[in-house]
């Protein structure tokens, strides 16, 4: 593989020590684009994500892989932080196209596997009663019921993606000769999210001011915080707390003190506990926002969305988004009823919740 030829090749940059990122474009997605990590190992490159599963997107990564001196037919692997399309879309392809293998976490293999398997109409049926319950209005159940009658459901994202033929273990080093990469389970944005720690001296930040280096994914990010919804299978009734799962995830990272974060949106940054002590800042206050306004009335989650700060006002915000800006109050409630902030109010339909 080439080595500093990468360099501000069509965004593709060159991170020293074998690791570099190819930024792979999410269409209309104000993110702009994934950052697909690869790493080189004595087997071969291997990919960390691979990007949305659209032509121009996958054009993107193949150029990018001629930028750092390869090609798609030599992938040996694919380690998938988490499930989601911007991620782990293009697996299936990269593999059809070299015979590499797919690595991500069970309880997100799970998820690929029930999303390709479940009848088309199940989920939104599900979607449907979770937000009705969560006191969503009629305009936005509407379209649900008119897709399901339709049969819409069919085209759903996700029911294509490839299930991964091997499993990332937590706390395992992976099967990467040449280098040390050791998994790290980070529940929150995702049930199966992981970030991938190398254990290795960084190759221009002076020894002492680190430990390595961390592909983050979506877990950690420079100036964002990442979606923190709810744990979705509509054949479990598990009651889920993915904030505190997240939580407690940053918290393992800021004592993990990795020298640089190489995240899967935006760019590469030093400085992880302090990126840490923000997030969990900014999610405290945000709880504590929303517990004053449980204590002024009950609300249902659909009105405490409405309520929270978004990057826009409510009005503006479209449907979809509005979904999952409710999942997001859901995993809040969630969090402050664990904590004995917040309590559902009996007999509420749909459910409202009051401050304690």
């Amino acid at each position: 593989m080439g080595s500093g030829t990468a360099q501000g090749t069509a965004g593709v940059r060159d991170h020293g020590g074998g690791v570099w990122s190819i930024p792979v474009p999410i269409p209309d997605n104000p993110l702009g684009h994934t950052l697909v990590h690869l790493l080189d190992t004595d087997r071969g490159p291997v990919l960390i994500d691979t990007g949305w599963d659209d032509p121009e997107s996958r054009e993107a990564l193949v150029a990018g892989l001629a930028a750092c001196g390869t090609g798609i037919a030599d992938i040996h692997g694919v380690l998938v932080t988490h499930h989601h399309p911007d991620h782990h879309g293009l697996s299936g392809q990269v593999r059809e196209a070299s015979g590499a293998w797919i690595a991500m976490h069970a309880a997100d293999a799970q998820v690929v596997r029930r999303t390709r398997t479940s009848e088309p109409g199940v989920w939104i049926d599900y979607l449907t009663a979770k937000l009705a319950a969560a006191g969503a209005p009629e305009e936005h159940l509407a379209p649900l019921r008119a897709a399901r009658a339709s049969g819409a459901a069919r085209a759903l994202p996700g029911t294509r993606h490839a299930l991964p033929d091997r499993e990332i273990e937590p706390g395992a080093l992976l099967d990467l000769p040449g280098r040390r990469l050791r998994a790290i389970w980070t529940p929150g944005h995702t049930p199966g999210h992981v970030c991938l720690h190398l254990e290795e001296r960084h190759p221009s930040l002076p020894e002492g001011q680190g430990n390595g280096r961390l592909f983050s994914g979506d877990h950690l990010l420079p100036e964002i915080t990442p979606h923190i919804g709810l744990y979705e299978d509509p054949e479990d009734a598990t009651v889920t707390d993915p904030l505190g799962d997240y939580l407690d995830s940053l918290e393992r990272m800021a004592r993990l003190a990795p020298a640089e974060v190489l995240p899967a949106h935006q760019h590469a940054f030093t400085g992880a506990p302090a990126r840490v002590r923000d997030l969990l800042a900014h999610h405290a206050e945000r709880l504590a926002g929303l517990r004053a306004l449980l204590a002024q009335r009950p609300l249902t989650p659909w009105e405490l969305a409405e309520r929270m700060e978004w990057n826009r006002p409510w009005p503006q915000i479209p449907y979809g988004s509005r979904t999952i800006a409710v999942s997001e109050a859901e995993a809040h409630l969630r969090r402050l009823v664990k904590l004995g902030q917040a309590e559902a109010v009996p007999g509420t339909d749909p459910v409202t919740y009051q401050a304690v």
